[in-house]
């Protein structure tokens, strides 16, 4: 049996017809899995057969295995998926053992669309092509090592979805102008000369470093077939030959005498904390906003400086400040804010009247994909964020503190003692006033509904207990 499959939308057209097998049990050695260009053989004249009686299952990774070896120039390549297939079938886990042979040899396969589809990603050059159209119009070619081009395509529909363009292979035609279409090969296109190329030879030639020349690594990620489609490469010779008079050059010139302002831009630089103590509590917010004391500066988007009544006398404090806070540059308002907030209501509490900060001021966190896992902070970010927390609870001079979790519970107390026991009770800070310990209102979001049932039920006592204190 023969499986023609067309130029464009092949791994589709595979999937189906190797299902349709697969449900007969076809060996893979009667079937001839043919592109559009394979020329007609001696076999293959039987018709496939109608959909069987075994049924057929394929795991995720498998088929996103095969997607992506789908794009490579290997004609062997849709006869090993579909061994692989019927393989499948009988060991479910044959396809993550990376020593067995065919997932091997599928692994490297993989491997090198990938690396080819990055290079063509890297490595297109557009050219802008006249036109009356209002959208402005480009065109490339290139040249990749596998039939890529409905693999890559989309990161460039994507990318420059308020152009029009065309990219060009020797595989066939990718034009977009809104959607994406295909068409076959044509002889290369002789593009004009685009304008914007000067400008990209001037910032690559400015770019370049004579001092640290590794023509070996520049190579690797810039193989020298790509070359020839690439504009800047014609720099590349001249900057090389000259790259030794430019070293010397550069030796023979020395140091420069750094400018007056060079002091205060490297105490940036080295991150200096500022141990001033601010004065108001403007100024403390102001101060915290430029904190370098401890790593957590870097990643997060701002300092979250505390915020409420500053004449109140009730103070609860956080852990530190979540996703939404991070974004807002505000305490509380993420879920779990907005939980605390209903308790604080129901419970007679005023959010109005209390203020609200967090142990630690800055987000910390872990990413993963598009989105930003909170992590809780450490011992020593604690200690260093304490700092700003004894500032607020001076200028604030609360009657009473609400711990929110053993973050807080730490930062106010000193004690690292579980928090379990010490729930709905009063201890004392390390400056002398009296701290209420609780949970954290995200934790009640974290736990099973039977479990935050009853977190629930005791954070509102304890919210209570609260209002009892302050009346008192």
């Amino acid at each position: 049996m023969r499986v023609d499959l067309p130029r464009f939308g092949r791994f589709a057209a595979w999937r189906d017809a190797a299902r349709q097998l697969a449900t007969n049990r076809v060996d893979a050695a009667s079937v001839t899995w043919a592109d559009e260009d394979t020329p007609a053989g001696l076999f293959g004249a039987d018709p496939l057969p109608p959909p069987g009686p075994h049924p057929v299952a394929a795991t995720k990774d498998f088929l996103a295995l095969a997607q992506t070896v789908a794009s490579h120039s290997d004609p062997e390549r849709w006869a090993l998926l579909y061994a692989a297939l019927i393989r499948l079938q009988d060991d479910r886990g044959f396809i993550a053992n990376p020593a067995d042979p065919l997932t091997d040899r599928l692994s490297r396969m993989a491997k090198s669309v990938r690396r080819d589809i990055h290079k063509m990603h890297a490595f297109v050059r557009f050219h802008e092509l006249p036109g009356d159209n209002p959208r402005r119009s480009f065109g490339a070619w290139f040249e990749p090592e596998h039939p890529i081009l409905e693999a890559a395509a989309p990161f460039f529909a994507k990318r420059f979805a308020d152009m029009d363009w065309l990219i060009a292979t020797p595989e066939g035609i990718a034009r977009f102008d809104g959607a994406i279409t295909y068409a076959p090969p044509a002889p290369r296109p002789d593009f004009p000369t685009d304008s914007s190329h000067t400008l990209w030879h001037t910032y690559f030639a400015n770019i370049f470093n004579p001092a640290r020349i590794k023509t070996n690594a520049m190579r690797s990620e810039m193989p020298r077939k790509y070359w020839k489609n690439l504009p800047e490469t014609a720099l590349i010779p001249e900057m090389l030959a000259d790259a030794p008079r430019r070293v010397q050059a550069m030796r023979e010139a020395g140091a420069s005498e750094a400018p007056a302002f060079a002091a205060r831009v490297t105490a940036r630089i080295r991150q200096i904390p500022d141990d001033t103590p601010p004065e108001t509590l403007e100024a403390a917010r102001e101060q915290a906003g430029r904190c370098t004391r401890c790593d957590l500066c870097h990643a997060a988007t701002q300092t979250v400086w505390g915020e409420g009544d500053p004449t109140a006398p009730l103070m609860i404090v956080g852990e530190a400040p979540g996703d939404h806070e991070d974004l807002q540059g505000r305490p509380f308002v993420g879920p779990a804010g907005q939980l605390l907030r209903q308790a604080m209501d129901q419970a007679g509490l005023d959010p109005a009247q209390a203020w609200m900060t967090n142990a630690v001021k800055h987000f910390k966190f872990t990413p993963r994909g598009k989105r930003r896992i909170h992590q809780n902070p450490a011992a020593g970010e604690i200690r260093q964020c304490k700092w700003w927390l004894d500032i607020e609870r001076r200028m604030i001079a609360p009657r009473l503190t609400l711990a929110l979790g053993a973050t807080a519970a730490f930062a106010l107390t000193g004690n690292r003692a579980p928090l379990t026991p010490r729930r709905g009770t009063v201890e004392t800070a390390l400056d002398g006033g009296p701290v209420l310990i609780t949970w954290h209102p995200s934790l009640i979001l974290r736990l099973d509904p039977g479990a935050a049932a009853t977190a629930r039920g005791q954070f509102a006592a304890d919210l209570s207990q609260a209002a009892r204190l302050m009346a008192a």
